[in-house]
């Protein structure tokens, strides 16, 4: 005769091992990307707008020193991305930020404050 002890209200334990009625978790499939044909470009600034349905995120070089630019800033690239897709890159980009500063100290983004607070 077997014992049964439950201990969950989706799995027991019989004989010592444990049986569950739980699907097991998918495990996420590892995707390949082909980065032969990329092109990598440096920004300092960005611009992002968007539309109901879409994230529209410009890029572009600021090239003036001055803390308000006195020429437009020529813009270079521009990703259009649904919001599942933001809402993803929001979350790489937040765990790469805060393993940076981890290791580097926090992020000032403030340049006023960067500047002001250099020792001289």
């Amino acid at each position: 005769m077997s014992e049964v002890i439950e201990h969950d209200p989706l799995s027991t334990i019989e004989n010592g091992k444990s049986h569950s009625s739980r699907s097991p978790m998918p495990q996420p499939t590892p995707m390949e990307a082909d980065d032969s044909q990329i092109a990598a470009t440096y920004t300092n600034f960005c611009r992002v707008t968007g539309t109901p349905e879409e994230l529209i995120v410009d890029f572009g070089l600021n090239t003036q020193g001055a803390a308000t630019p006195t020429q437009p800033i020529k813009l270079t690239q521009r990703t259009v991305m649904n919001y599942y897709t933001a809402k993803r890159l929001l979350g790489a980009l937040q765990m790469s930020i805060v393993r940076h500063e981890q290791a580097f100290g926090v992020l000032e983004t403030d340049v006023q404050k960067r500047v002001s607070g250099r020792p001289r």
